[in-house]
């Protein structure tokens, strides 16, 4: 080989790359910025239609099948897709007992990378919920949180704004869009009147409406992967005592009117009452 000739091309690709080195630093720090890294809350509850009441008119809840929250459902979908649309990973974070592993697999299955389980308070305390909650993620690397506007058996709606004034984060609920740019989310939020776009900057709050997406059902093969994937169980602490009560969980009588007429004369009556029903 021409030595001349090597040093010669050397130099040439040397200079090459240090032509093409200000671009590769660019297109690392848009691939740096793309990469998201997603916490997603998901909630376990009884399957409610499988409630039934006893003789004072209050829910049996022994024994009662668990399910994976609807609206969760919905916030892992919207967190995947950020996942699929800017790279990253997505977190789940369940506030339950130890079985709510069941779910945690249920949600690998649906696209959550890693997972962990908050257990230790059983008691529905939503403040005392997001403290715990809000403890556990502040050892946790975000961009945002996304989770469920309510959830079926309280439907409160308290946990995203009590969430973010424990981390000191902007909130955002009710979302039917989510898209970031720049370290800013653009939401757009369902209201009763129109549709409207907010933004904020990252990280942030967000809750899920419904209407934000239609969860995808996973593969078999998704299904048989999450069964392997390990799955992190934590003691949760409030920190604070939970002082709250519940005085009565009983469903309201519903007494119903029968009036019987006879020998014909209930004919006016009846005309009287079709009357005011139309």
């Amino acid at each position: 080989m021409n030595i001349q000739y090597y040093i010669e091309n050397s130099g040439n690709m040397y200079n090459g790359i240090q032509a093409l080195f200000p671009t590769l630093k660019k297109l690392n720090r848009v691939l740096i910025w793309a990469i998201m890294d997603i916490a997603v809350l998901v909630k376990q509850t009884v399957d409610m239609d499988q409630i039934k009441l006893n003789d004072e008119n209050e829910p049996i809840m022994d024994n009662l099948p668990l399910k994976m929250d609807i609206l969760s459902k919905n916030a892992i979908e919207a967190a995947v897709q950020l996942k699929e649309k800017y790279s990253g990973k997505v977190t789940g974070f369940i506030f339950g007992t130890e079985k709510s592993t069941s779910t945690m697999k249920e949600a690998y299955a649906m696209g959550v990378d890693e997972g962990t389980v908050i257990k230790g308070y059983q008691k529905s305390d939503p403040l005392v919920t997001a403290g715990v909650i809000a403890a556990e993620l502040k050892k946790a690397k975000y961009d945002i949180i996304i989770l469920g506007d309510q959830s079926s058996d309280s439907y409160s709606g308290l946990l995203a704004g009590l969430l973010a004034s424990e981390l000191d984060l902007n909130v955002i609920t009710n979302a039917i869009n989510i898209e970031v740019k720049d370290k800013i989310a653009n939401v757009t939020v369902e209201s009763e009147n129109e549709d409207v776009t907010v933004e904020t900057g990252l990280p942030a709050v967000v809750s899920v409406a419904q209407e934000i997406n239609e969860p995808r059902l996973p593969k078999v093969m998704q299904i048989m992967m999450a069964g392997k994937k390990n799955i992190n169980i934590v003691d949760g602490n409030p920190g604070y005592e939970d002082d709250t009560k519940i005085l009565s969980d009983r469903a309201p009588e519903n007494e119903r009117k029968k009036i019987i007429y006879e020998d014909g004369k209930g004919i006016d009556e009846v005309a009287k009452i079709l009357k005011v029903v139309k």
